[in-house]
């Protein structure tokens, strides 16, 4: 699902923020999520290799994943956008860096209003509480119309995170049973409907490299809690997404990629074959004029 050329770093500034826990980093470039360690030094953020995927943590903003054709249609004309937005491109400020807090900021700019035209405000703010990470997107409307948009997370997490253990000694535990529903993709990764999915004893999913042979696994109507863990070992990490109604998980496709994606998002793709006119996209939020949308999501390190 997440299968964008990564741009070097132009402009970016890393920034840190830790405590007796954890020690996180992140870039002014796409405020990416760029580390995340603990006491013994582990990095949980997966750090790119062009063998397998050259990323760590994007952030996805205004859209998430593919419009069909790198298109959609706003009143009437007919506007261009690649994957995932252009959030995780553009070069943020550094609005606060303090002991165990960042925020970054980005705004409209002339580049922005050719691919999406609303004036805007995008914040991304990493709180460091204890041993648990907690990502706020704000974003203000400072349009004199309704805005449409899609938001989310894209950290990637190195697996094993143990000496002796592979990835298929992993797995995906939901926080209760469920009965999630699979969003269906094209072999273009356009959404092409949804079936039930079946969990493992109704929470789990355990990992193998094969199961993202066909791409994401891209789920709703889950606990909105998961946790990646073994139980052969004692480090694992738990993200919550409640404020999301899908989760994708994910690594590169037909590889023996050491990392698997968690991804909190609050929308979908384009459908196949159809050029989605953004004031229709029912799973998009929608955000009068004036107005301003809280979305998290955190991770626990455990």
């Amino acid at each position: 699902m997440a299968r964008y050329d990564a741009r070097k770093l132009r402009n970016g500034m890393k920034y840190e923020i830790s405590n007796e826990y954890l020690k996180v980093k992140a870039d002014t470039e796409g405020a990416i999520l760029w580390s995340v360690t603990d006491k013994d030094g582990f990095e949980y953020i997966w750090q790119g290799d062009d063998r397998y995927w050259n990323e760590h943590g994007a952030n996805l903003f205004p859209y998430i994943a593919r419009l069909w054709e790198k298109s959609y249609i706003f009143q009437g004309k007919t506007y261009h956008m690649d994957i995932h937005g252009f959030a995780k491109d553009s070069v943020f400020s550094c609005e606060k860096a303090g002991e165990n807090e960042l925020v970054f900021a980005m705004e409209d700019t002339r580049e922005t209003l050719e691919q999406y035209p609303f004036h805007f405000r995008f914040e991304i703010r990493y709180l460091l509480e204890k041993n648990t990470l907690k990502v706020f997107y704000s974003v203000k409307n400072k349009d004199e119309k309704t805005m449409y948009f899609g938001i989310g997370g894209h950290p990637g997490f190195n697996i094993p995170m143990e000496e002796g253990l592979s990835f298929e000694d992993y797995e995906l535990e939901f926080s209760r049973a469920c009965e999630p529903q699979r969003i269906l993709f094209s072999q273009e990764c356009f959404v092409e409907g949804k079936e039930s999915y079946e969990l493992l004893e109704g929470r789990r999913i355990p990992l193998r490299h094969n199961l993202f042979d066909e791409d994401a696994i891209v789920l709703e109507k889950t606990s909105g809690e998961v946790l990646l863990h073994s139980t052969k070992g004692k480090k694992a990490v738990k993200v919550s997404y409640v404020d999301m109604p899908y989760v994708g998980f994910w690594h590169m496709p037909c590889m023996d990629a050491p990392y698997v994606c968690i991804e909190p998002w609050c929308s979908l793709p384009s459908r196949q074959g159809i050029t989605e006119n953004l004031e229709e996209q029912k799973n998009l939020i929608s955000l009068e004029a004036g107005r301003e949308c809280q979305i998290s999501w955190t991770m626990e390190i455990l």
